[in-house]
Parts: structure tokens; C-alpha cells; sequence
């Protein structure tokens, strides 16, 4: 019987590639439609892939920890029915746009938005057939078929990085299942046992994969195209620490955060600084002004640092924002961030307060055009109508690129945000 086989699909947003981080079925299992085979990492986000076939799988064509491109073979599937995929892939655009969650473009729609589930004490065999398999093996230089079934095999150059790179010995690594196929996992768990993971030099060595990848190769993108500047100005922040006890308790029950209430300041000050809610397109020569601004959140999480967006956070009202913003928080928290809420931003706010510290000289993110950031809010030595008091005291800094507008436009927009600081309530005005 002719077998399906299956090629990792577009995972949207321009993402050309994933690493495979754990087989969720293996070689003779059956499988429906829409079952989820196999979860795999991008430079975004995890997502759990779900399979268009139905039948008896046959092959898995890479390896856990390897970097699969899109279009290349996943996995073979015998016998079966065959999911309608133009009509799943339209599904997918609705619930997309309806922002349902993480499903996977051309595929179905019934599998939402899960945490990492723990692996299974069986893991999965890769087939020694599999010609990807076979080269990525040879290549470096891992067990062939007809060594001695005792040693342990590296499918995987990725793997096998790790592994030398932690000063860990392959022979001494156990593989999970008796497969004796020595998997990403495997590794890890060897380097997080090991006391002395590192090289004979007494240096430690941690490969630069996944998310820490990506966001290592988009910092120093920034840092490389952008010629950016940097201001910052101390502010009185009492009463902006009122004013949102004030409309905490008045806007139909929903909690309004902090964030929420400088968010909101942010989006009013560049209707007024729009030269800071753009682009360069370096290939045209060309700056591109939005017309909306989608509002990317600075936020550390287990995996990283993630820029969730609102999009058009400049139409949305304070209690919206605030809603929103407490989605988001809660969805990067549990690590259930889809791909999708993680791009369209034009401009980022950035609370580098929590982390205990005054100031940053943030990085913009790419392509953005700026970066507004404000440190802990802390009591501090003021003079008010010319007497000294203790204030709640607060930096604001704003990183600018340079090609998009000069000084005194940055500079204007970071005094407006100071002032709406200072004054929130005339920012506001009637906003509940």
C-alpha cells in the first residue's frame, strides 16, 4: 500500500524551519485525522502539529532535536482517508483572525492551545531507513545499523553539539525506551545530573537553540541596522499610582493594572509622535508610518524573553486594554502564547521595573522604530511648589532609531508621556 507522507507545513509568520522537540506516536502506531503526531519548536513558539492522514504510521523522517525546513518529509502514514485541507485551512483563517488559539495553517482546528505535555516513558524509534535520518547520522559520524547494538547512536548533529559542547561523553549518556537512540532529552538530562558539565578549559558551554536563539540573532539584528539613541527623563509618579487605585474600583469590576494605565498614556502620546509608530525599509529606502499601533508587551518567561502584541491598542479603551493585557500576561505566564500574538507590533512598553532596577538603555525590537521603558517606582527626595517632599518617584527612557526622526521629536514624545505621568487624570480626561 502507498504510504501519505506528510511535510512539515507552513507555520506561519514567515518561519521557515522548526526543531523537533518530542514524537507524540511512532513507528505502527494508528492515527486519526487531526491527531496530534508530534510537537515542534520555532523561533516563536511550541506548537503541537496535527496530521491531515489517517492510517498506520510508517516512518518518522527526523529526529527529536533535529531542524526540520518547512516542506521537508515529517512522517509517512499507510493507508487511511485524507483530511479536505483547502476547507481546514480556511477554518483556520477565521479562528485565527477570531484569535482562537494555536492551531496550525491547512489543518484542522479541533486540537486548541496546550502546555508541554511530559514525555512518555516509551519514546519513539526513528526509522534507520529514513534517508534524512541517514545522512544527518553519517554526517556526524554517528552508530550505523550494523554497529554493535549496545552503542548508543546521534541521529542528530544538534544532539551531538550539545553533548560534546557540556564535556559530556556519548557512550556514558542512558537513552530513554532502550531505543538506544541518543535524543535531545537525553542530554539534557545527562547535563542537568552532570556536576562538571563543562569544557576541559573549565568553561561552560551552552548552545544558542530554539528561543534563545532567535532571540539572540533579532537583538543583534537591532543592534546591527539600527542606528538608535536613547533618552530618559526622572518623573513624579504619585499621581499616576492614584489614579490607578481611583480606576480600579470604577470601571465595571475589571482590575486595571499599572500596565495597563501607562499603555493607555503611550498610545495618546504617539497620536501626537506618530513619526514613532513606523519602520525603515532599508530595500526601498522608504520609512512606512502606521497608521495603528500594534503594542508589543516586554515580557520575560521561562522561555524567554517574548514580545506579546495588542493589536490596535490605539482603538481600544482603558478597560479594554486592561483585559487584554491580562490575557496576555496570563497566556505568556503558562507558556500558551501562539505565534500568531507574537508579531504584528509597531512600537513596545517595556516595564523593566519589576526586575528591581531604574534604568535601561533598552534594545529596540525589530523593525519597530522604539522602545519606551519605565524602572521601579520608588520613594524619593522631590520639590514640589518649590518645598521638598517625598515622592513616588520614576525614570522613563526611550530608545529611538535615529533614520525615523530626530531628537526633539523623540524628546518631545518621552516629555508628553512624563507629563501624562505626572498628570494622568488630564490625559485621561474621561476615560473609564
Amino acid at each position: 500500500m502507498t504510504a501519505q507522507v506528510f511535510l512539515l507545513p507552513d507555520l506561519g509568520e514567515g518561519l521557515t524551519e522548526a526543531e523537533i522537540v518530542e514524537w507524540k506516536v511512532k513507528p505502527g502506531d494508528t492515527v486519526t485525522i487531526d491527531q496530534v503526531v508530534v510537537e515542534v519548536e520555532t523561533a516563536k513558539a511550541s506548537v503541537e502539529v496535527p496530521c491531515p492522514f489517517e492510517g498506520v504510521v510508517g516512518e518518522l523522517h527526523a529526529a527529536e532535536g533535529t531542524s526540520l525546513a518547512v516542506g521537508a518529509p515529517l512522517i509517512s502514514i499507510t493507508g487511511g482517508a485524507v483530511a479536505d485541507a483547502p476547507a481546514a485551512h480556511e477554518r483556520y483563517r477565521e479562528e485565527e483572525k477570531a484569535g482562537s488559539g494555536n492551531v496550525l495553517i491547512g489543518y484542522g482546528t479541533g486540537h486548541g492551545p496546550t502546555g508541554r505535555r511530559k514525555r512518555s516513558a516509551a519514546a519513539p524509534q526513528v526509522s534507520g531507513n529514513s534517508t534524512q535520518a541517514t545522512n544527518r547520522s553519517g554526517a556526524c559520524g554517528a552508530t550505523s545499523e550494523h554497529s554493535h547494538s549496545h552503542a548508543p547512536k546521534v541521529l542528530s548533529p544538534i544532539v551531538r553539539s550539545m553533548a560534546l559542547q557540556g564535556g559530556l561523553d556519548l557512550a556514558s549518556i542512558d537513552t530513554a525506551g532502550g531505543h538506544g537512540v541518543i535524543t535531545r532529552a537525553d542530554v539534557e538530562r545527562a547535563l542537568a545530573g552532570s556536576t562538571v558539565a563543562s569544557s576541559p578549559e573549565g568553561v561552560t558551554r551552552i548552545p544558542l537553540t530554539g528561543i534563545r536563539k532567535a532571540i539572540a540573532d533579532k537583538l543583534s539584528r537591532s543592534r546591527s541596522e539600527i542606528p538608535e539613541a536613547t533618552v530618559w527623563v526622572d518623573v513624579d509618579a504619585t499621581a499616576l499610582l492614584q489614579a490607578r487605585r481611583d480606576l480600579d474600583a470604577s470601571i465595571d469590576g475589571v482590575k486595571v493594572t499599572l500596565l495597563a494605565v501607562l499603555a493607555k498614556l503611550t498610545m495618546i502620546a504617539l497620536s501626537k509622535f506618530p513619526e514613532l509608530n513606523s519602520t525603515v525599509d532599508t530595500a526601498a529606502g522608504e520609512i512606512l508610518r502606521y497608521e495603528n499601533v500594534g503594542l508589543g508587551i516586554a515580557a520575560q518567561t521561562d522561555r524567554g524573553l517574548m514580545v506579546p502584541v495588542v493589536p490596535q491598542a490605539d482603538k481600544a479603551d482603558l478597560k479594554e486594554l486592561s483585559e487584554r493585557l491580562s490575557e496576555l500576561t496570563e497566556l505568556a505566564r503558562t507558556g500558551s502564547l501562539p505565534a500568531a500574538r507574537l508579531s504584528g507590533g509597531t512600537f513596545t512598553l517595556n516595564n523593566y521595573g519589576v526586575f528591581g532596577v531604574d534604568g535601561s538603555a533598552a534594545i529596540i525590537n525589530h523593525p519597530e522604530a522604539a522602545i519606551l521603558g519605565i524602572g521601579r517606582i520608588i520613594d524619593r527626595p522631590w520639590v514640589v511648589d518649590g518645598q521638598l517632599a517625598v515622592r513616588k518617584v520614576a525614570q522613563l527612557s526611550l530608545a529611538f532609531d535615529h533614520r525615523v526622526c530626530d531628537g526633539g521629536v523623540a524628546g518631545g514624545f518621552l516629555r508628553t508621556v512624563a507629563d501624562f505621568v505626572e498628570n494622568p487624570v488630564v490625559a485621561l480626561g474621561s476615560v473609564r
